[in-house]
């Protein structure tokens, strides 16, 4: 059996797609998410071999949800499903990645998958699918509008003007908050191009930092700072001579 999730912020667009899937007797809806961050933890949760994408959605959009998968949590093939986003149609033909226009039609989707299911047996086709869908995943690049975190055994969504500071510790990116410490799913380098660079500074090589939620600003020495910032560590870091000059021209007065 093919382990399917459907993942769709609309309920009617799922149980659409439910019915018209109802006909492949070879393939089991294991599971349904109606927003992103649903996705993720549908995915990482039930492993499913195929996953029904809706490309806008809520909190994530589909791209959003392949980029927030830990690295270790099996990547499932995609059919990504979309309105008509003419840039997304030309993304999608550019990648030859396997995609449905809304509204679903039967014929097409039984032909979609056609075209998938001969790849779960076959692992160089897979792998080759799983790296297309990724490659496309990492070029529909868009400003980060939230953070996905894994907080003890849960995803939660963080609103990036809420997260004190980025850090690296043991080789994990982790995101500070004035009340908690979660792990993410994201490279520094990453979180520095997609978030506003009016708002997070990359105070060091393992930190990136919320201007707007530095507590405290002490010189310390010749042409260096030590910051204190608002998580509930009221944690230090010290900025460098030559970042500290972008510091001042954040913070003018300095």
């Amino acid at each position: 059996m093919i382990r399917a999730v459907i993942a769709d912020d609309e309920a009617s667009a799922r149980s659409r797609l439910r019915r018209q899937l109802s006909s492949c007797a070879d393939l089991e809806i294991v599971g349904e998410a109606e927003d992103g961050l649903s996705a993720v933890d549908q995915v990482v949760s039930l492993q499913p071999a195929l996953l029904f994408l809706d490309v806008q959605m809520p909190g994530l959009n589909g791209f959003e949800v392949l980029r927030a998968l830990p690295p270790e949590a099996p990547r499932p093939l995609v059919i990504f499903i979309t309105g008509f986003d003419q840039h997304a149609l030309a993304a999608f033909e550019a990648d030859a990645a396997a995609y449905l226009l809304k509204p679903v039609l039967e014929e097409r989707l039984l032909r979609t998958i056609d075209r998938i299911r001969p790849l779960l047996d076959n692992p160089a086709g897979h792998a080759q699918e799983i790296e297309r869908v990724e490659r496309l995943a990492h070029t529909q690049v868009s400003p980060l509008r939230h953070i996905v975190a894994k907080l003890r055994n849960r995803f939660v969504l963080l609103a990036p003007a809420n997260v004190s500071f980025f850090a690296i510790s043991d080789g994990l990116v982790w995101a500070f908050t004035p009340t908690a410490k979660c792990l993410v799913n994201y490279q520094l380098a990453d979180l520095e191009a997609g978030l506003p660079p009016d708002q997070f500074f990359r105070a060091s090589r393992a930190a990136l930092i919320n201007i707007g939620r530095i507590a405290e600003v002490k010189p310390f020495g010749k042409s260096t700072f030590v910051l204190t910032m608002d998580d509930a560590a009221h944690t230090e870091g010290l900025v460098g001579e030559r970042r500290a000059k972008l510091l001042r021209q954040l913070l003018p007065g300095l």
